[in-house]
């Protein structure tokens, strides 16, 4: 097997291709060739050091990939050799091969494409759980999302649409826009051109959005949330701006609102039977066509350093998917 090896957290210069023996699945455990590996912001931070998760080096980055199972190892009954499954382990997806815990494996029904497989469980499991679980959303309220054109960005869109709910996205250029309004959005705010709070204020005729998905942070998260409904809900997805930013806190006071944290990795590994049955909507939401991950783009896996490049250059539309 092959695989980006990670030896030195430096950043993403420091990996290298290398050849390793294929491992045997150990009890617990099965072998599975990827096939798809989707690039998150999260596997830019952790080859810097810079997520909260560091694991033992050396390390093979690739949080989230799809493949199929090779060997299961003592102990696995639900999985089987030749069976399609997506998993997210944290690392080890920019590979040919990985060691991966059977409890994290999502069977794949028929039809599922290992590319949308591996571009699934991360987005659609936050957005489904900041959304419906965090935030209570209910059809006919307003949500803004900010980063709409991202691949959590993109996932909110189409998870409050199958909520009921109306859709504003917000995205930093016109092309990243038409493509919010292409997957369900009600209505977009271009904020590279736009003011933020005048445009949300138009759209809402002053009232606000009851909900506010920012997996951004940065300069925009205090207008945001000054502009939020009475009563709303700000969800604390992420900072994919960089800095994380800093409220009043009179501001929650003044409006009744809430700030909601969302933190999808704990909520599974606390609560699995809530996460499982979560899983089992998104996939049949995904059977119905309710939901489909965006694609920017895929690329050979020898090219991991140039879509880490393209995502650096803020870019993407969805999501890129390494393949083998």
């Amino acid at each position: 097997m092959h695989a980006w090896l990670c030896t030195d957290p430096t950043g993403v210069d420091a990996l290298t291709w290398t050849e390793h023996p294929t491992p045997a699945p150990k009890a617990g455990e099965v072998l599975i060739e990827i096939k798809a590996a989707s690039l998150n912001f999260p596997d830019l931070l952790i080859v810097q050091n810079k997520y909260q998760m560091k694991p033992p080096l050396p390390f093979v980055p690739g949080s989230e990939y799809a493949g199929v199972v090779q060997a299961v190892g003592e102990g696995v009954t639900h999985l089987r050799p030749g069976q399609n499954v997506a998993c997210l382990s944290g690392t080890g997806g920019f590979a040919t091969h990985v060691i991966a815990p059977a409890a994290l494996c999502m069977p794949l029904p028929e039809g599922f494409s290992h590319v949308d497989a591996a571009a699934f469980i991360m987005i659609y499991a936050t957005s489904h759980h900041a959304l419906i679980d965090r935030a209570q959303l209910k059809a006919g309220e307003t949500v803004l999302v900010l980063g709409a054109a991202g691949g959590v960005g993109t996932a909110a869109i189409q998870i409050a649409k199958a909520q009921g709910a109306r859709v504003i996205a917000a995205a930093s250029t016109e092309e990243k826009c038409a493509l919010c309004l292409s997957v369900g959005a009600d209505a977009v705010i271009n904020y590279g051109q736009e003011n933020l709070r005048e445009a949300i204020k138009a759209l809402t005729e002053g009232r606000g959005p009851d909900v506010i998905y920012d997996p951004v942070g940065g300069e925009y998260t205090e207008p945001a949330f000054r502009s939020i409904a009475w009563r709303g809900r700000y969800l604390v997805v992420g900072f994919a701006a960089g800095p994380i930013p800093a409220l009043p806190l009179n501001l929650p006071l003044l409006k009744g609102a809430s700030l909601v944290g969302v933190f999808w990795g704990d909520f599974a590994k606390r609560e699995p039977q809530n996460n499982a049955a979560m899983m089992g909507e998104l996939a049949r939401w995904y059977a119905e066509g309710k939901v489909k991950p965006v694609i920017d783009r895929t690329m050979p896996m020898s090219q991991l350093k140039a879509a880490y490049a393209h995502m650096g250059s803020r870019g993407v539309m969805g999501k890129l998917v390494m393949v083998n």
